[in-house]
């Protein structure tokens, strides 16, 4: 699989999305998220993904416009918090989370989470704001598989993107398959474990046999599932490094006994049992 780091995949609606993003999740106001995205936009990082919950959306708008990288070149995703869901807060949330980020559109807006009942009403909202050209593509974000059915059953328009935690310790193989399915693309949050299992004694024969680090080889193991990931750090050096994935290709064998090692080990929300 020939991947560099202008990879894009195209969505469903043939918006092209980069393959490698940053997170800023928990990245604190201020100097921290700007300092964090102008550093991955010097690096070539062409994705930066945000939420109203993360109360960082300002600051990734100013790092991205005194980037000096065109707007256009820059994906931006930021996402609906649940206290915002229902119809018309939906789009009064994202009309705010324009205005923090100082754009004209976002790239992609994600549900963050499947709140009931009101998911639905939410998404008729997104696909307003779709309509409106106020956003490129939309999607959601932490949906299993029956959240999934039912907002293809409400509605004809299918969500462009689900985020979800994806690592091998956490393989969702059917959630990826059911979205493939669907020409959904899946997008991997804490692709590395928040750092709790980079130190995994299962992982050191792979990085010792590829030259790489830990957090190297979760990377490439979830691009070659053709999913998009988004790895957080602040730091420079470690930005730099989730970057360098390119020169290296895990070999099918490899990609199986990586696969292998999901336990459904989860760093953060479940949600399996929200209806």
């Amino acid at each position: 699989m020939q991947l560099t780091l202008q990879s894009r995949v195209k969505l469903n609606n043939g918006v092209e999305m980069p393959m490698l993003g940053l997170g800023v999740w928990q990245m604190a106001q201020g100097t921290e998220t700007q300092r964090a995205v102008k550093s991955a936009l010097d690096i070539g990082y062409r994705l930066i993904d945000t939420a109203k919950l993360y109360a960082n959306e300002r600051d990734v708008g100013i790092a991205v416009r005194e980037s000096g990288i065109p707007r256009e070149e820059v994906f931006v995703t930021t996402k609906l918090w649940n206290t915002d869901h229902g119809f018309e807060t939906a789009i009064k949330a994202f009309n705010g989370s324009l205005r923090e980020l100082g754009f004209d559109y976002v790239d992609l807006y994600l549900i963050h989470w499947p709140v009931a009942p009101l998911r639905r009403d939410s998404w008729r909202a997104l696909v307003k704001l779709l309509e409106e050209g106020k956003c490129r593509a939309i999607g959601v974000s932490n949906y299993t598989i029956s959240h999934l059915e039912g907002l293809l059953r409400d509605s004809s328009v299918v969500p462009a993107v689900n985020q979800v935690e994806f690592s091998p310790f956490l393989f969702q193989e059917e959630l990826m398959d059911s979205c493939q399915d669907h020409n959904i693309q899946l997008e991997a949050y804490s692709p590395l474990t928040k750092g709790a299992r980079l130190g995994d004694p299962k992982l050191r024969p792979f990085a010792a046999k590829y030259h790489k680090t830990a957090a190297q080889i979760l990377i490439r193991w979830a691009l070659q599932h053709n999913i998009v990931v988004i790895p957080k750090s602040s730091k420079p050096e470690r930005i730099l490094e989730n970057s360098q994935v390119f020169d290296f290709e895990i070999s099918s064998a490899d990609m199986k006994m990586l696969d292998s090692l999901g336990e459904d080990y989860r760093t953060t929300w479940d949600p399996t049992n929200t209806r």
